[in-house]
């Protein structure tokens, strides 16, 4: 679980995060969401250690960041996975030798164990034997995604950290990619957490939300109880389209 405790963050006097306090829960997929500009790739940033926090606690299962020591924080980076928003995979690099990467780098696995850890994971993302030894150029960008998680949990992370892990796919590409995750979470119990905007994400695997406005948090639930939630802000926010005030007015509609 990752605890976080009144934090606070400015940038030249401007103040980004205002007293935030929340939880990020194993084997979920904690969310993150709000309007640009209210803080959620900030907060994200800080619980990674990116940005140095002004005030507060960021607990790593009771091991509070801020205070740890440089050799803690390499340790604590071992149990980390990254999924960057644009896959983010070395273009000089296969497929297998992208998954690989975080082993070489963190890892003293021999060669050939490196090998095997990374074709599983990429047989775990339904990523075929046949792709293996292509570029990322010559894959799509689901399949780069795909590629992207394997590569994000082939440590066998215990925290997983997603940002806007749908951005630039198709609908269908995205609704793949959010149950991937999500089974991954619960697979490995992982605590992930999810910075994102996409309203079908929320809706499909928010099992953990947390709203934050101007640097505040405003709401804190679930898929299930957002559209009862008595808050303008967020109704504001994730109803917003005349398609989810459809959602809403049928969800509330049901007995």
């Amino acid at each position: 679980m990752i605890a976080i405790k009144d934090v606070h963050k400015s940038f030249d006097g401007h103040v980004v995060l205002d007293s935030i306090n929340a939880e990020m829960h194993d084997g979920k997929c904690n969310m993150i969401i709000g309007q640009s500009g209210s803080g959620k790739t900030v907060l994200m940033k800080s619980i990674i250690g990116l940005h140095t926090i002004d005030s507060g606690r960021i607990e790593y299962d009771g091991r509070n960041l801020p205070e740890m020591k440089e050799q803690e924080v390499r340790l604590l980076r071992r149990e980390v996975g990254m999924l960057f928003q644009g896959a983010a995979l070395f273009d000089s690099q296969s497929v297998l030798e992208n998954v690989m990467f975080p082993l070489e780098m963190w890892s003293a696995m021999s060669r050939k164990e490196m090998e095997d850890r990374a074709k599983f994971c990429l047989s775990r993302v339904n990523i075929q034997d046949t792709a293996w030894g292509l570029m990322p150029a010559e894959i799509s960008g689901g399949m780069q995604k795909r590629v992207a998680i394997a590569r994000a949990i082939a440590l066998n992370p215990h925290y997983l950290f997603c940002d806007e892990p749908n951005s630039g796919l198709d609908p269908n590409t995205s609704l793949v990619i959010d149950q991937l995750i999500h089974e991954i979470t619960q697979e490995y119990n992982i605590c992930t957490v999810i910075n994102s905007h996409d309203m079908n994400s929320i809706m499909e695997i928010g099992d953990n939300i947390i709203f934050l406005k101007q640097g505040r948090m405003c709401w804190n639930g679930n898929k299930d109880n957002i559209f009862h939630a008595d808050n303008d802000d967020l109704n504001n926010f994730v109803f917003a389209s005349n398609l989810f005030k459809k959602v809403k007015a049928a969800h509330e509609q049901q007995p």
